[in-house]
């Protein structure tokens, strides 16, 4: 969910697979007949009211303004800046496939009422580091943006208020309001009040020393779900908070595509409790995924997990997303 926003449900996803096998090799956790016409798409329902409420999506060339919020290392925001170049491929050599690109064209798939697609062109317009923590080590809902307003007073880009949105990312040592509680990370807009424009903006924390068993799930676990349960799985580039957020950040940036004013596209009746695209395939990764299992990914040499390539051969484990096409989830390592 999204303006109540993500959250990793533990309880949904506790019967995760102890091995992950090639992508060639059926999900060994379900019976090898598991993919029968009548259950071929994960997640499947005819009873999912996804409508659109009339709204705009994000259907210009998207311009993410990053807004680093504490300490980062250079590695780390070079892997998080990675994954979102490689959403878009229009000026990049793409990625092998199952890709992030591939990825994302299932959100493509989303209109607004000109019939005009979210757009495949997502482009990296501007940063801001603020290791000064000008806002406090705790930030709650209203005090985020307070930060995007210090960020486009401080920053070198511009308030875009025409096709630009802004990702608050927090270090592991910043606390935030209901961060590991009930979110991992969400999305909304501002307030004129408060930043002078109707901005697009999603949050996500880096987990990694307050919660990673939450909101880094599957690259570590419970202590309770130690002994006999699932076992952690490797993280594709050897950081569990930041290969945890990558996943939270692909759930986030889809949903602001296709619901950015609270206003498009969503389920449910109630608008400030929306169940969004990305929320509909919380915890699945893979074919086969459902019912406590994440589904069929890949692990490379080294017994890292992903289910995705991205650019300069990075490798990636995001969530898949539904489609409005199979009216079920989505995602570019699909078996079936």
């Amino acid at each position: 969910m999204s303006i109540l926003p993500f959250t990793l449900t533990l309880f949904s996803l506790v019967f995760l697979a102890s091995s992950v096998l090639p992508a060639s090799v059926v999900n060994p956790t379900l019976p090898h007949d598991a993919f029968t016409a009548s259950k071929r798409f994960e997640g499947s329902s005819e009873l999912v009211n996804l409508r659109y409420h009339m709204g705009p999506v994000l259907s210009s060339p998207i311009n993410i303004y990053l807004i680093w919020y504490g300490k980062w290392l250079p590695a780390q925001k070079l892997l998080i800046k990675d994954f979102l170049l490689s959403i878009s491929t229009t000026k990049r050599r793409a990625a092998s496939a199952p890709s992030v690109s591939d990825w994302w064209k299932t959100v493509t798939l989303y209109t607004d009422q000109t019939n005009a697609n979210i757009s495949s062109e997502i482009l990296i317009a501007g940063e801001y580091s603020d290791r000064k923590y000008t806002h406090g080590t705790h930030l709650t809902r209203l005090t985020m943006q307070d930060v995007i307003a210090t960020s486009v007073q401080s920053a070198p880009f511009t308030v875009d208020h025409k096709n630009g949105v802004y990702l608050i990312l927090t270090s592991d040592d910043v606390t935030v309001q209901d961060f590991c509680r009930a979110v991992c990370g969400f999305h909304y807009f501002t307030f004129p009040s408060k930043v002078g424009y109707t901005l697009p903006y999603a949050w996500v924390g880096n987990s990694g020393k307050q919660c990673p068993e939450v909101c880094a799930y599957p690259f570590a676990v419970p202590g309770y779900m130690g002994n006999g349960g699932p076992r952690s799985l490797a993280p594709p580039n050897g950081d569990v908070g930041v290969d945890g957020m990558i996943s939270v950040i692909g759930h986030e940036l889809a949903e602001l595509a296709s619901n950015p004013l609270v206003n498009a596209w969503y389920a449910g009746e109630d608008p400030t409790a929306p169940t969004e695209i990305g929320d509909l395939c919380e915890g699945l990764y893979g074919s086969g995924g459902g019912g406590g299992y994440i589904g069929q990914v890949m692990k490379d040499g080294s017994g890292r997990t992903f289910n995705m390539n991205g650019r300069r051969s990075r490798k990636f484990l995001v969530q898949w997303i539904w489609s409005p096409v199979l009216k079920a989830c989505a995602g570019p390592n699909a078996l079936d």
